[in-house]
């Protein structure tokens, strides 16, 4: 969302009031941008928008009574919603994911130089995607990670047989040996000695790793 004036409108939501407060006096004394409002918890995100009609939310994400995820895609489902830059404490891959997915154009950490917050502000309301730098190294690790670990896991299941794999896709899925048995026409012996079989051949413990297995192979 563009404002309609030359100065981008911030509003700033914090549990913090220190953090509002050092926020708002960074970047009310820059050129072009202005703060227009604060608000404390995510469950005044919305009547805060609605108010100020900002063009970049600085978002908390930990806040006592509604999260700044869950803010954020009440925020990013409006009518010509605003921009959204994830600024925290807290970079876990589950929270950066979590946010963006739920429609954040940005992402950094607390201890981003005030510059940079400026420069993010600037480019998220102009449509550009930013993450801070300690978060792009998070996330092409994971991905780096998730790849090598869909690679070991295909190898792995390559080398059973056709019905071993019929058998790790229905462990993966929950059943019980019964159940498995039923679905594939064979015997519940059977399928124990198909389960211990693939336990053998990729050196598993149990069930549960034969699952996170197939997982890890993109087949549940």
């Amino acid at each position: 969302m563009a404002g309609v004036s030359s100065e981008l409108r911030v509003l700033i939501v914090d549990d913090d009031a220190l953090v509002r407060a050092g926020l708002s006096m960074m970047l009310d004394g820059v050129h072009g941008i202005v703060v227009v409002g604060q608000a404390a918890d995510g469950d005044e995100v919305s009547a805060a928008a609605d108010l100020h009609v900002p063009d970049v939310v600085l978002m908390d994400l930990r806040m006592p009574r509604v999260d700044g995820i869950t803010a954020t895609r009440r925020l990013r489902g409006r009518h010509d919603p605003p921009e959204v830059i994830v600024l925290t404490t807290f970079d876990t891959d589950e929270n950066i994911l979590h946010a963006l997915r739920a429609g954040a154009g940005g992402f950094l950490l607390k201890d981003t130089p005030p510059a940079e917050i400026v420069t993010a502000v600037r480019r998220v309301a102009a449509g550009e995607p930013i993450l801070s730098p300690q978060v792009t190294r998070r996330l092409m690790d994971r991905a780096a990670t998730q790849a090598d670990a869909f690679e070991r896991a295909q190898a792995a299941l390559a080398a059973l047989s056709p019905r071993e794999n019929e058998v790790v896709l229905a462990v993966a899925r929950g059943r019980s040996n019964a159940e498995i048995a039923a679905e594939l026409f064979m015997s519940v012996a059977t399928v124990k000695a198909h389960v211990s079989s693939v336990l053998t051949k990729l050196d598993l413990d149990n069930r549960t790793q034969i699952a996170l297995l197939a997982h890890d192979a993109g087949l549940a």
